[in-house]
């Protein structure tokens, strides 16, 4: 066969195993490895940008698995910082030095009990009987904030703290757990503070309570992310440059917390001040500061000293503005110990999602039961309270 047939049929020879499927092996080999790299390359930059320009209303490991984005921004470059302003950095190095200072240490360390109410304290004698045989181990507290309380337990008369007015929702409440610290922190013996409520009933004996607590290496205040309308949908960028939202916290009031987390709160100025201004009910997002200002406070002081739960069990499942509450013929036994027996803390998110997280209640890196008190009780349960007692903290 002539040399010019052989060029001739060579066309027609490629034409027809292109169309049989078949390619030539070196072009397969480049085009597929060059797909590959631009997907590559688009899922880097879109990760990337996820993690320098986080959506408003979540942080990026929201999205990402915690065990996922932990190690990938340990190799993405470090955000861009601000610098910081006067006041924070006043606040900061004193925030600092009160976290490591060493605390003096007690003649007989003790619990300091501080009761935020309206007026009289229902349970009076239920806790009297919780607290008898253990002087020098308690310290009483009463913040009676509408009218003069009337004590029926000589170990709450002379208790009374000097009061103002509270509203619900509004900065009043935190200037109450402030003033009740204030008047604790006099005492240097006092080590624990832990707050609580009229309708609040303590769930074990005072040996268990005061061994839970003095023996723990956190203080216990409530603090979650909620990127919902209760939530995040409450922050306001007025709390810039001092707070952002990604710093935004909630979490339920009723604390108890060591020593040197109550310092930290009565040293606070600045960003109790942004609260006050700017975390007001009825504003649009109806803002509500005690729900959002510890939890945002410690989650951006020291967010590793909290257990991010509240030894104070309260029942939301009703749905409502308010908790669950008992009356007379609610409480048993079976109730009491079905709450003593929650091992592990709940939260719920308030947007459509409403995303459930469950985490285990660790005591010290082993887990322990939740609650040593829980609320709220009508005034009508103190009787089936009083012949419990003795049953259910044995």
């Amino acid at each position: 066969m002539k040399v010019s047939q052989v060029w001739q049929r060579a066309p027609k020879d490629m034409a027809l195993m292109l169309t049989n499927g078949t390619r030539p092996h070196r072009n397969f080999q480049t085009k597929r490895p060059m797909w590959i790299l631009v997907l590559l390359a688009l899922v880097c930059f879109s990760l990337i940008g996820a993690y320098v320009y986080p959506p408003k209303r979540y942080s990026t490991c929201y999205f990402f698995a915690s065990s996922m984005c932990t190690p990938f921004k340990d190799w993405l470059p470090a955000r861009p910082t601000r610098e910081k302003t006067d006041e924070e950095l006043v606040a900061s190095v004193v925030m600092r030095d009160i976290l490591t200072m060493p605390m003096p240490k007690p003649r007989t360390a003790k619990i300091a009990f501080m009761f935020l109410s309206p007026g009289s304290l229902p349970f009076e004698k239920l806790w009297e009987r919780f607290f008898s045989g253990h002087e020098g181990r308690f310290s009483i507290y009463v913040h009676a904030s509408r009218e003069k309380p009337v004590h029926v337990s000589p170990l709450f008369i002379g208790r009374d703290i000097r009061s103002d007015k509270v509203v619900w929702g509004k900065i009043s409440m935190v200037d109450a757990e402030k003033r009740l610290l204030a008047n604790a922190l006099e005492d240097p013996d006092n080590q624990f503070f832990v707050l609580l409520s009229d309708s609040c009933v303590p769930l074990h004996n005072f040996d268990y309570v005061y061994n839970y607590l003095m023996g723990a290496n956190l203080s216990y205040v409530d603090c979650f992310l909620d990127p919902g309308p209760h939530g995040n949908g409450r922050y306001s960028n007025e709390f810039l440059p001092e707070i952002e939202e990604s710093h935004f916290r909630k979490g339920a009031q009723w604390f108890a917390i060591k020593r040197r987390h109550a310092l930290l709160i009565l040293a606070d100025s600045l960003y109790y001040t942004k609260f006050k201004l700017y975390c007001k009910p009825g504003d649009g997002r109806n803002c509500i500061a005690d729900e959002h200002y510890l939890p945002t406070f410690f989650y951006m002081m020291d967010p590793h000293g909290i257990s991010n739960w509240s030894v104070t069990h309260v029942d939301w499942s009703e749905g409502k503005w308010h908790p669950k509450a008992y009356r007379a013929q609610d409480v048993t036994y079976e109730l009491v110990k079905n709450i003593t027996s929650i091992d592990e803390s709940f939260h719920v998110t308030s947007d459509e999602r409403k995303m459930v997280t469950r985490d285990p209640c660790l005591w010290n890196g082993s887990k322990r039961p939740c609650y040593l008190f829980a609320r709220k009780f009508y005034p009508e349960a103190l009787d089936n309270m009083l012949n419990l007692f003795s049953n259910y903290t044995a």
